[in-house]
């Protein structure tokens, strides 16, 4: 494995993650109470709805997209990828998130 695609699709990831949440793109919706799947965004059938592992996987799909591009360029184009680029923006994306979510923090 390239070291290209590693460091592009924890970065990618990390950055489609908070767009997924922030925004609720949620390839799929769970409904645990009855233990469903929904395709996209769906509303809570007896009970609520987990968005989740939607947002998981379309993380996953998007962050994979952009590391099979990062291994496709030549060596040359993706040499001064940092790997210390994956830790610092998966802590900005933390920041983000807890910044997000912090009316559930501050009850």
């Amino acid at each position: 494995m390239k070291p290209a695609f590693a460091i592009v699709f924890a970065v990618a990831f990390a950055i489609a993650y908070v767009a997924s949440v922030v925004n609720n793109y949620a390839l799929f919706t769970y409904h645990p109470a009855i233990g469903e799947f929904g395709l996209g965004v769906q509303k809570g059938k007896d009970g609520p709805a987990m968005y989740w592992y939607g947002w998981l996987a379309t993380s996953g799909i998007v962050a994979s997209l952009a590391g099979v591009f990062a291994a496709l360029l030549p060596e040359s184009a993706t040499r001064r990828l940092w790997p210390g680029l994956t830790w610092s923006v998966a802590l900005v994306a933390i920041a983000v998130l807890a910044y997000d979510l912090r009316q559930f923090f501050l009850k």
